[in-house]
């Protein structure tokens, strides 16, 4: 069986941004287990556990997304997803080309026909960079939510179908495939 999610890939130049950006709005912070710059990725469509004859033809039904345009992005703020009442995950938010709206819709339509459902919730774009496990004080968070992030503009142009292994110590990803985004004209960006 694979654990298997669709990611929009983050240049290494932005997760080193986004890794300092972090640490400016929470630098007394440390201690936490902060997701690895090489984990940070934005998810476009959790598949979850599949058979991995399943996995294959999953990597090869996803080949039309070669002739998706590169996607503009731009990193807008820092917030939580809450469980309960307490913040669980730290995310940072990404505004991105509408495109990306177009590009999960068929995501789902087409991985309809593996048997994956259909996601219910509104593709939310952003970037998990911290999962809380404890506590997390108040003035953590007020760091956080004051924190204003400087113009920071990207272009993303990789998605890759990413296996998910979860270990006692944390989630390993493995790339199984990845599929490279179509050049835009300069005019169109």
């Amino acid at each position: 069986m694979s654990r298997l999610f669709i990611a929009l890939n983050i240049p290494d130049e932005i997760r080193e941004r986004i890794n300092s950006l972090r640490k400016e709005a929470g630098q007394k912070h440390d201690k936490l287990k902060w997701e690895p710059k090489e984990k940070l990725h934005l998810t476009l469509k959790f598949i979850g556990e599949v058979e991995d004859k399943l996995a294959d033809e999953i990597a090869e039904g996803l080949n039309f997304l070669a002739g998706y345009p590169v996607i503009k992005c731009e990193l807008t703020k820092f917030g939580f997803f809450y469980a309960l009442g307490k913040p669980r995950i730290l995310w940072i938010g990404l505004k991105t080309d509408e495109i990306i709206f177009n590009l999960v819709e068929e995501l789902n339509s087409r991985l309809e026909k593996f048997s994956i459902p259909r996601e219910k919730k509104k593709f939310n774009s952003h970037i998990t960079v911290l999962r809380i496990r404890g506590k997390a004080g108040g003035h953590f968070i007020e760091n956080f939510n004051r924190f204003e992030i400087p113009k920071t503009e990207f272009i993303a142009d990789e998605i890759s179908l990413v296996k998910s292994e979860l270990l006692p110590l944390g989630s390993r990803y493995t790339e199984i495939k990845k599929y490279n985004l179509t050049e835009r004209r300069k005019n169109e960006l």
